[in-house]
């Protein structure tokens, strides 16, 4: 779709009046990453409706997208909605149905639906629309391995050439990462988490690494159906909490305990 194409889709996809959910920006900062904890406050729909795709009895993504910029609010929603698992994996949503949900057009969704189908986060069936994928606990050990390849050693090097001032710059977004795991929202926490680890990533100055580390990143957020569909709180507050050490430790240098914490901080993603 051309750009002018999209943005006369996404302008008549919204009716005027809707309810809005802000943006997190892709660099947000630590007031951005608080305020996405509005993500997790349901809408009006009432339990027992007909849920997304024709599910009876299914309660589907709750957020209501405001007329803002359509553009990337869909896929943020549905985003949210596969990590808090209100999107279940195995599972088909139709288009139609979701647009329903989020007082706008299939159209948006569907564009939305085909950029989670490229990330892996859901197939399409054909005449039906589209199912989430099922992932196991294999394919999430294998996504913490690959995360550790890539972000330990450049963590390790950054450790070791970024000076001090510059982590201490980071410590507002990882007392962000505190306060949201505080709630218990797995989807707040998930943004807030990836917005800490982009921060620290985009001290080496290599956007490809950024990028290609938050996808695998997003990719392992997304809940397995045989665990529990979102990690607990408790479990959130101790991942944040590693955060704060980890900082603790550059500044301090302590070499030994950064590569530590960090290996320790995969091997619980």
């Amino acid at each position: 779709m051309t750009q002018g194409a999209q943005d006369s889709a996404d302008a008549s996809g919204v009716p005027a009046g809707v309810p809005v959910v802000l943006r997190v920006p892709a660099q947000p900062s630590a007031g951005d990453v608080d305020r996405a904890a509005g993500w997790c406050v349901r809408g009006a729909d009432g339990p027992g409706a007909t849920g997304p795709g024709g599910r009876e009895g299914a309660e589907g993504p709750r957020t209501r997208v405001r007329r803002f910029s359509v553009r990337g609010q869909i896929l943020d929603a549905l985003r949210t909605a596969l990590v808090s698992g209100e999107l279940v994996p195995g599972e088909v949503y139709s288009a139609p149905a979701l647009g329903e949900q989020f007082g706008v057009s299939a159209t948006p969704v569907r564009e939305a639906m085909q950029r989670l189908a490229l990330e892996g986060a859901v197939e399409v069936v054909p005449n039906r629309g589209f199912r989430v994928v099922e992932r196991g606990a294999r394919e999430l050990a294998e996504l913490a391995e690959v995360r550790a390849l890539i972000e330990v050693p450049v963590m390790m090097r950054l450790a070791r050439t970024v000076p001090v001032e510059r982590w201490t710059e980071l410590r507002p977004l990882a007392e962000s990462t505190v306060r949201a795991a505080s709630s218990g929202c797995a989807a707040t926490y998930a943004e807030s988490d990836r917005a800490f680890h982009r921060a620290v990533l985009s001290l080496a100055g290599n956007g490809q690494l950024v990028q290609i580390a938050e996808d695998l990143h997003r990719r392992s957020q997304w809940p397995v159906p045989s665990g529990p569909v979102t990690r607990g709180r408790a479990d959130l507050v101790a991942d944040a909490s590693q955060h704060m050490t980890l900082l603790d430790a550059l500044t301090a240098r302590d070499f030994d305990v950064v590569q530590s914490l960090v290996r320790e901080h995969f091997a619980g993603a």
